[in-house]
């Protein structure tokens, strides 16, 4: 225990203090000292320039330069090693005495030299036996030393470029020979070299006989190969390789040491090795090699050194690009550095702390622990292992802070800063800089500090969240779902805005009167609101737009792409879906944006809104009331958490199974139509109404106020298109508080909107952590588990106030109540668990239909980043709301486990169980009123940080049912039952393929199969067939025949034959039969083999048959006849095995139906169309899941807490019912951080630890358990999906579907159409009797309404016909009734006239 505390100190705190660097005793003396000089240089060297030169540019160029000459030349000389490597360039020896000669000389020259030395007598013992062969004369070998891990040598020689590195021998089998001089000797005289196969890459040991130099190949592990951090080993590197793991192999200890042969060993290097056995990992001996590196052509050195010892020294940085990086971020700390010592900021001690933070910010750019730079420089990284930012993050955080200190001393300078007043409050502007200045000085100060407790996140993952952030609250963006994402989206934030600028600065140039509205201004309103809804309508992943860019620009490409993935077999539909989705939208801006264009034009260029702002105010917020607040009341499970049950009830609330799609309903198409009425009309007026009216007094303001109005616009805008759903309070607020509260302090409507937003925006995350925080820890909501807790309670009372400052501070910079670490977590799951592909159908059900579903408002209200759990039977899923558009929903799914916890089943139970059978008062139980919640069951609901929104919501997807195996075959005669099916199924593919002819004429099959020609052929291996089992057993004869065989199943072969379209011999001596017998032979046999030859026990035969469903089978040589065609096997037997399965599962449903061959033929028949039976392992049944089959059918072999089981699952897609449950946001923010704080940070392991305990108040169980792993254990983690209200069913009935050229014009034409060719109708009928405008009908007296009846049922449903259908409809309606004689045209006739003409789908 003191020695961890030791090490957590050395190498996490104090590491974390220095910017990298401590005293590691596992290193040797040199890589210590080194890393040790390096930081000395690194902080002395700013520190003796400002304490012995003045503060003048020439200072600050000398420590520029040296700094930058210093990281130039380190840097370089890293990457041409790691190059030299690479290539693997090694020397070859001139002759053994140069060898130990070099050996000798680098140990003198280092202090870490070997104890062993080569005596002169095992030298030449050593020249005698390691003699060259043939192929190692023309391929000579590397030379070879034995030194210390941190030895090195360097040999300078000047001979012809050698660029070619030496050839190495391939033997028959794909490996390498190594050469004698490489090998080891062990005992007995043989050698053990350690290699790698070149064919399939995996690790081998060559063995190599010295007497017979004989190799062979015997597996061994993979984890010595760890080292070489993923590199690939190639003939040119092989030689470093076996050098490696020779030395890895000499480090495991004195039992995993081969002694070398007696005669070449002496008791002085014996000693030495056991003494090396107990140094450490670096100090142990081993084989290192001479590398060439190039100087110049014709110029180069021998170097002594390896990589392990070269990425212990220094980080390696991976290509030149990166090495620019590191050593212009170490300029720009060493030139941001000093120009702040030179300008004054830092005095006294402070001086020496600041050249601290500079060195070390510098050294984490050449050397970063990785085992703790994780947990103690940035938490988040220990998710994927050692990232590489993590080296750049304190060094670009410091250029930040530093830069931004500098820009605030460059405006102290002046002398001319203003005071400004704002919302009435004076502000100076130069205290308030040196405020900010002094706060960001303290910041750098603290950095030791703020990186030993991660406070700041991966730079990578601050960008992330800073222009996030920015685009959010200032241009009214969605959310960033990555950088890309987030340097795409504010780009085009700023273009949009560059190009507003140009126009309202152009229209508010010049001062002009209110009542005559230049035209520029109304350009400006009208590209305002087109660019607004364009952009509100875009996600802000780029991927989609660009795969559709490409598609359209660069067809040839993308065909070919697909055609290389092979698309057959793994093509998804989800991409060519979103794509189409993406270019509807882009479609239907291009009509909707000119027609709003157009309208705002016009609007604006009017005095229209001069008089409407009040009538605008008082219809946002009744319209806001009624949508946002008391419809999605009525529709909750318990309105106002009062009501038993919802007032406006779904169709399918009372129903227990629903199997139909949710109905549309009354209240959920006023909902819709309000939305639409408040997004595209209530809200776009209240703005521009603002800019019209504030135009006037802008025009004569600076362009600081155009371009806050500009951005003010923009963002409300788009805000309000995205989601309005607390548009109306903020309304509200800004018009109560600014008209009558400060009307004084009011600047312009505009303004007062955009501030109120961002603060209302904050004020909703504070409230969502202070109610988090409160129902956490109420006391009544804490299981006591002993006195001490009732008594620690009071003096958590210090505590709170802390609690609530920080909740203060993280609300502010919008992070999570822990500050400790960051909020983004990389996506990962358990890819083993087979139940995963549920949750991944629910996620495409949801990108299909959960955009539609939140605009009915089916989840009730919603915003970016809330949090809800799917519950149902079986599926517990965690849907992450990322981000909101104007038509476009970015979610993440979770899944959780099947079978979760018992902590996760109570809080499963908790959100299952009703509360309103509760008739408790307080500690009484009085009743409570009718459809009225009880006075505590209202209590403890708000007392939740969830609730329930929805109780049925519908969701396609896949019902689970299991039937137990073993209970199916327990008895003989159901296993009977399935051999016989298993052949019939044989019999029935191998007559239905394509192939059969080709089997049947053959010639190596038909030579193959002689012996099952002959009747007297017994068939007699008792470890396959058996009474039991097989029906065609003959008990006299011990076995199976071909007479027995043709006795049970020869009217099935006749009957599949008779079937075919083209003859097929079946009599009992065809080929056919042959053939047939044949297989089924075979495939007994198989599952003999695959059970072991032990068939007759239950558990045997499971696995057996489990074996060959999943398609291993064991062929037995007498049966390799069947390799002539693998499809034999692969499209007759094991298909046969499993449709036999669910042959032998309807037979307890159907027992005398499946006896007939017709019925059975049929059910084989519909089975292999409509049912997909194969192993979950397949990549057919993800493809069968995904492509929304009806029913599955496999075999699941289930091994859980001892239990063995084989389960028979079979999935029937339907729609599931599931309860939405809405969470705190800040609630699970909060647990999540928390969780990456104990279990990163604070390293606790503890499986059963409290935090992940069930709590019902908050679901902590299941929020932690579906965080990413390590910290939770998520079932399923989805991508990031998109779903686009376009692919609702439902809404797109309401609102039509998108806008395009194409879809209006062929609604004209129809209408023109229809309107033309029906006017005729006025000849021959009376127009009573007859509405042509509405294809509808009146039944009269007159005999003509009969016939016009008949037509409006043809025209209700216009869709199924074609377009040239309905035209020659119409002109067959005109020739019929202009004939005059109306009467004579009969219902009958008239029908018999259109049935002809009517889609087949009608």
């Amino acid at each position: 225990m003191g020695s961890q505390l030791v090490q957590t100190l050395r190498q996490g705190v104090w590491a974390s203090l220095t910017g990298g660097w401590y005293h590691d005793p596992d290193q040797n003396t040199f890589n210590n000292s080194c890393h040790l000089y390096l930081w000395m240089f690194l902080l002395m060297l700013p520190l003796s320039l400002h304490l012995a030169l003045p503060p003048t540019t020439m200072a600050l160029s000398i420590y520029c330069t040296s700094v930058t000459i210093f990281f130039i030349t380190i840097k370089m000389v890293n990457y041409r090693l790691h190059v030299m490597f690479d290539k693997g360039d090694v020397v070859p020896p001139s002759s053994l005495s140069d060898v130990i000669q070099g050996a000798e000389n680098k140990s003198n020259a280092s202090d870490s030299c070997l104890a062993a030395k080569l005596s002169a007598d095992s030298a030449a013992l050593d020249c005698r036996d390691l003699e060259y062969n043939e192929a190692d004369l023309e391929h000579p070998s590397p030379q070879l030393t034995t030194a210390d891990n941190s030895s090195s040598g360097i040999d300078v020689h000047s001979h012809p470029d050698e660029n070619d590195p030496p050839d190495l021998n391939v033997d028959a089998d794909g490996f390498l020979r190594i050469p004698s001089m490489f090998r080891k000797y062990g005992p007995g005289g043989r050698t053990h070299v350690r290699g790698l196969s070149m064919d399939s890459g995996k690790d081998a040991v060559l063995i190599a006989d010295r007497s017979q130099n004989k190799q062979t190949t015997m597996t061994s592990s993979k984890s010595d190969l760890e080292a070489k951090e993923g590199q690939i080993p190639n003939e040119s590197n092989f030689v470093e390789f076996v050098s490696l793991l020779e030395s890895i192999n000499s480090t495991r200890g004195a039992s995993g040491i081969e002694n070398p042969p007696e005669e070449v060993t002496n008791e002085e290097d014996r000693d030495s090795i056991d003494e090396s056995s107990e140094t450490s990992t670096q100090e142990k001996p081993s084989r290192k090699l001479y590398y060439k590196l190039k100087l110049f052509p014709g110029k180069w050195v021998n170097i002594l050194y390896d990589r392990l010892a070269l990425l212990a020294l220094l980080d390696r940085n991976q290509d030149v690009v990166e090495n620019i990086a590191v050593v212009f971020l170490a300029f720009l700390v060493a030139f941001l550095g000093f120009i702040l010592l030179n300008h004054g900021c830092f005095k006294d001690i402070w001086v020496f702390q600041f050249c601290v933070v500079i060195a070390s910010c510098q050294y984490s750019l050449l050397k970063v622990r990785k085992a703790f730079s994780a947990s103690f420089h940035s938490p988040l990284d220990v998710f994927q292992g050692h990232n590489q930012i993590v080296a750049y993050s304190r060094a670009a955080y410091f250029c930040i802070f530093c830069g931004l200190i500098w820009i605030l001393e460059q405006m102290l300078r002046r002398k001319d800063l203003p005071v400004s007043t704002v919302y009435g409050i004076t502000i100076v502007l130069a205290d308030a800089l040196k405020f900010l200045r002094d706060i960001l000085v303290g910041i750098t100060y603290c950095f030791p500090i703020t990186f030993l407790v991660g406070l700041f996140p991966q730079i990578n993952t601050f960008m992330i969240y800073l222009l996030e952030q920015i685009d959010i609250h200032f241009f009214g963006g969605t959310a960033a779902t990555g950088l890309h994402s987030a340097v795409y989206s504010i780009f085009r934030s700023l273009t949009a805005l560059s190009l507003l600028y140009g126009f309202c600065f152009g229209a508010l140039k010049e001062p002009w009167d209110e009542q005559h509205t230049p035209a520029l201004f109304s350009g400006f309103c009208g590209l305002l609101v087109v660019l607004s809804y364009h952009l509100s309508g875009q996600s802000s992943d780029p991927t989609v737009l660009m795969s559709l860019i490409k598609s359209k620009l660069m067809p040839t490409l993308v065909d070919s792409e697909e055609e290389g993935e092979d698309s057959e077999d793994i093509k998804d539909p989800l991409p060519e879906k979103l794509m189409n989705s993406v270019k509807e939208i882009l479609l239907s801006d291009l009509v909707v944006c000119s027609i709003a264009y157009i309208l705002t034009f016009a609007i604006t260029s009017s005095t229209v809104f001069l008089s409407l702002k009040v009538v605008l105010y008082a219809l946002a917020g009744t319209v806001g009331f009624v949508t946002h607040y008391l419809v999605p009341q009525l529709r909750k499970h318990h309105p106002w958490l009062w009501i038993s049950h919802p007032v406006l009830k779904s169709n399918e609330y009372s129903q227990f199974e629903p199997r139909d799609d949710a109905q549309l309903m009354w209240f959920e198409r006023l909902y819709v139509g309000l939305l639409c009425f408040e997004k595209y009309v209530v809200y776009p007026a209240i703005i521009l109404s603002a800019l019209t009216n504030d135009g006037f007094s802008l025009s004569h303001r600076k362009n600081c106020d155009v371009l806050l109005m500009t951005v003010a616009g923009m963002k409300l805008l788009r805000a309000s298109f995205c989601n309005p759903s607390f548009q109306f309070v903020t309304l509200i607020f800004t018009i109560v508080f600014f008209e009558f509260d400060c009307s004084r302090a009011s600047e312009t409507f505009l303004l007062d909107f955009f501030i109120m937003s961002i603060v209302f925006h904050k004020l909703s995350d504070l409230l969502h952590k202070l109610h988090f925080i409160m129902v956490y820890i109420a006391p009544w909501q804490i299981a006591w588990g002993s006195a001490f807790h009732a008594f620690a309670q009071p003096f958590a009372v210090p505590h709170s106030a802390m609690l609530l400052l920080q909740t203060f501070v993280t609300t502010l910079f919008y992070t999570p109540l822990s500050p400790f670490l960051g909020t983004f977590i990389p996506p990962g799951c358990d890819d083993n668990n087979l139940n995963s592909i549920f949750y991944e159908y629910l996620t495409r059900s949801l990108q299909h239909s959960l955009c539609g579903d939140l605009m009915l408002g089916r989840w009730g209200n919603y915003s970016s980043g809330d949090c809800f759990i799917l519950a149902s039977d079986y599926l517990n899923a965690f849907v992450h709301l990322i981000e909101i558009g104007n038509g476009l929903v970015t979610f993440q799914l979770r899944g959780l486990e099947f079978r979760g916890t018992y902590c996760q089943q109570r809080e499963v139970e908790a959100i299952t169980e009703g509360v309103e059978e509760d008739d408790a008062c307080c500690c009484c139980e009085p009743g409570h009123l009718p459809h009225v919640l009880s006075c505590n069951a209202a209590f403890n609901l708000r007392w939740l940080a969830w609730e329930v929104t929805t109780t049925k919501y519908l969701l396609e997807g896949y019902s689970i049912s299991e039937n137990n195996a073993a209970t199916m075959l327990q008895v003989y005669d159901l296993r009977k039952l399935l051999i016989t099916y298993y052949l019939k199924s044989i019999i029935y593919y191998l007559i239905h393929s394509l192939k059969l002819q080709t089997w049947i004429k053959d010639s190596s099959i038909t030579e193959a199969l002689v012996s099952y020609t002959k009747w007297h052929h017994i068939e007699r291996d008792p470890a396959v067939f058996s009474v039991k089992i097989d029906e065609d057993y003959v008990h006299c004869l011990q076995g199976v025949t071909r007479a027995s065989f043709c006795n049970v199943y020869l009217e099935w072969i006749q009957y599949c034959a008779n079937k075919m379209e083209e003859p097929v011999d079946c009599d009992e001596d065809s080929p056919l039969v042959t053939l047939c017998y044949a297989l089924s032979v075979l495939g007994r046999r198989s599952l003999g083999t695959a059970s072991h030859n032990m068939s007759n026990s239950l558990e045997s035969f499971l696995y057996g048959f489990n074996t060959l469903f999943k398609g291993d089978f064991r062929i037995a040589t007498k049966d390799e006849w069947v390799f002539t065609d693998m499809d034999l096997l692969q499209k007759v037997v094991a298909p046969g095995v499993r449709m036999s399965l669910k042959l032998h599962q309807d037979h307890f449903t159907c027992l005398e139906e499946t006896e007939e061959p017709a019925i059975l033929y049929e059910a084989i028949s519909n089975y292999k169309t409509s049912l997909v039976i194969c192993h979950e392992s397949d990549p057919a049944w993800r493809k069968a899941v995904l492509s929304s089959r009806d029913t599955l059918l496999t075999l699941r072999h289930m091994v859980d807490d001892g239990t063995d089981e084989y389960k028979i699952i079979m999935l029937y897609k339907r729609h599931l019912s599931f309860k939405v449950i809405k969470i705190n946001k800040e609630c699970v923010r909060g647990l999540w951080a928390g969780q990456q704080q104990e279990l990163v940070f604070l390293r606790n392991r503890n499986p059963e630890r409290g935090s992940i305990q069930n709590s019902k108040q908050a679901l902590r169980n299941m929020i932690n358990s579906s965080c990413d792993q390590p910290l939770g254990y998520p079932m399923y983690v989805s991508p990031l999906t998109t779903s686009y209200m376009g692919t609702h069913k439902q809404l797109r009935s309401i609102w039509g579907g998108p806008l395009s050229l194409d879809s209006i014009r062929t609604w004209l034409f129809s209408k023109w159409v229809r309107k033309d060719n029906l006017t005729s109708c006025n000849s021959g009928v009376n127009m009573e009797d007859v509405d042509c405008a509405g294809g509808s009908s009146s039944l009269s007296h007159n005999p003509n309404s009969i016939t016009s009846q008949s037509l409006s049922l043809y025209q209700a449903r216009p869709n199924r016909t074609s377009h040239a259908n309905r035209q020659h409809a119409a002109g067959l309606v005109h020739q019929i009734f202009s004939t005059g004689d109306a009467h004579v045209c009969s219902t009958n006739a008239i029908y018999d006239k259109f049935k002809g003409m009517v889609h087949p789908s009608y």
